[in-house]
């Protein structure tokens, strides 16, 4: 039961306990540290054992009770010291202990809080443990933001059980740009599973006609879009994963895990067949007459969006306003401004008669799972596509010959365009004969649209989201762009780049 900023649980057996201490492992972040109070005995060293296993995803760690050396501190996933401050002499040493360097780094699990209750910060998250009959109960009390994670990874483990997944094991598997965020589920039975966390998203500023903008450039919004293209993707003989549970209202998927393996080698670089084998999935579905409307659910009917001149303007402004008063240190002006937008209603309107049918949007290496034990399409494992919509084939194409987390060395981007070429020639085409020099066409205007966009956001995740490990990607994304304005018909851009100061590299 819960009560404003605390809720009580009861826990039947030490085993409950331990996956508290799992699932709390996946709702703290760094600047978070927990108050763990309660009598000998109550279990508070059982839970943060089992919050420490789980952020190293090693169930052997080794995990000293930290009595006599006051602090143990583990680099993991996250960095976390575990206090005990029991025999703590005097509260003042809480300095030389380190605990505000250790705060500012990673979690801080502190035992016996009440030693230095004074000199510890008051924004804290209290968990008490007391006995309850053969069992255990918890009192949790937070800050509104901390008590929100934790009742998410809480509402996600009632999920589970009322699935059958009693006692499933949870491990943190990654973050995206996005609000979304996946776990690894071990069921009792030792199988792998994927649990996509999708809470709905903030609304953000109003950017044009009373939409933020998201809305703006339809990203997906609930689960919704993900089923219905995920079901259409495996009618099509395409190897997207099965969708075993979904709760549509929470944002809660569990979905098969199709594997880890990539298209990229120890190193990071672009295994050739892999990126062939992706080429032919592509070609494979864009051999298809496109579906807009997709029947999902009970009875829910998603209609794919258009990528329609308003999403592709609203993404390329992105390097306006992102990129731009980055790198000059001066935002554009309003010549400026009007000038890039101008010149990308008239690329938008050379697509007006291009090819088009489903983008999977992101086709590229975080996205791609190489199965070696399948055979034809079905090598190449297909996830991420929830915010699919209905635009040139060519965008696709562009997303996975210049994958934006790779450098793919020239022969192989050609290769894959003369594959993608030679496949489209012998599979059927929904509308008619397949022409290149129109693709071609297309490829650079999306390749160039793509790249404006991404030159945006990373400078946008750097600074309002403060994820700055995008950033590096950014000379590959140049030089891409770069490589897309050879055309000739991107030559007005390529000269707008040239004056607004935008450095781009020789191709």
């Amino acid at each position: 039961m819960s009560d404003g900023l605390s809720l009580t649980l009861t826990l039947a057996d030490e085993a409950e306990t331990i996956r508290l201490g799992e699932d709390l492992a996946l709702a703290l972040g760094k600047g978070d540290w927990v108050a763990l109070s309660g009598d000998l005995g109550a279990g508070k060293s059982t839970l943060a054992r089992a919050f420490l296993r789980a952020v190293a995803d090693d169930p052997s760690l080794e995990v000293p009770s930290p009595t006599f050396t006051l602090v143990q501190a583990y680099e993991l996933r996250i960095s976390v010291s575990h206090f005990d401050l029991y025999r703590l002499g005097d509260a003042s040493e809480l300095d030389e202990l380190g605990f505000d360097e250790a705060l500012a780094n990673g979690v801080c699990l502190v035992e016996w809080p009440e030693m230095a209750d004074d000199l510890l910060p008051q924004v804290r998250i209290t968990l008490k443990l007391e006995h309850h009959g053969s069992g255990r109960q918890a009192t949790i009390t937070a800050p509104e933001a901390q008590m929100e994670r934790i009742r998410r990874v809480l509402a996600i483990r009632e999920f589970l059980d009322n699935h059958g997944y009693n006692g499933a094991r949870r491990r943190f598997l990654t973050g995206d740009a996005s609000t979304r965020a996946y776990e690894t589920v071990i069921t009792p039975e030792g199988e792998a599973l994927i649990l996509m966390d999708w809470p709905r998203p903030p609304e953000g500023p109003v950017v044009m006609d009373g939409k933020p903008y998201p809305k703006v450039v339809h990203l997906a919004l609930d689960p919704y879009p993900f089923v219905a293209v995920d079901e259409y993707l495996r009618e099509l003989g395409l190897a997207a994963p099965e969708i075993l549970h979904t709760d549509y209202e929470q944002g809660i998927l569990l979905i098969e895990d199709l594997g880890d393996d990539g298209p990229l080698d120890a190193e990071g670089r672009p295994i050739p067949e892999r990126y062939r084998e992706a080429v032919v999935c592509l070609a494979y579905l864009h051999s298809h007459e496109m579906r807009q409307d997709l029947p999902v659910g009970n009875g829910h009917i998603h209609h794919i969006p258009f990528f329609d001149a308003t999403a592709m303007k609203m993404e390329a402004r992105l390097l306006l306003d992102w990129h731009v008063p980055w790198k000059r240190g001066t935002p554009a002006t309003d010549e400026e401004r009007a000038e890039y937008l101008a010149i990308w209603d008239g690329l938008i309107g050379e697509l007006a008669d291009v090819e088009k049918n489903l983008l999977l949007r992101d086709f590229h290496s975080p996205n791609i799972i190489w199965r070696p034990n399948e055979s034809g399409v079905r090598r190449v494992g297909l996830i991420d596509f929830q915010d699919s919509m209905i635009g040139p084939t060519a965008y696709d194409v562009a997303s996975l010959v210049q994958d934006a987390r790779v450098d793919m060395p020239k022969a192989l981007a050609d290769q894959m365009m003369i594959d993608y070429f030679a496949l489209r020639r012998s599979l059927a085409t929904p509308l008619g004969s397949f022409d290149e020099i129109t693709f071609m066409k297309a490829w650079s205007i999306m390749a160039a649209q793509r790249n404006c966009k991404l030159a945006g956001l990373w400078v946008r995740l750097l600074q309002r989201d403060g994820k700055p490990g995008y950033l590096k990607h950014m000379p590959r994304t140049l030089r891409y762009l770069a490589t897309a304005l050879q055309h000739q018909a991107l030559t007005p851009l390529r000269d707008w780049c040239r004056r607004a100061g935008i450095e781009l590299p020789e191709t």
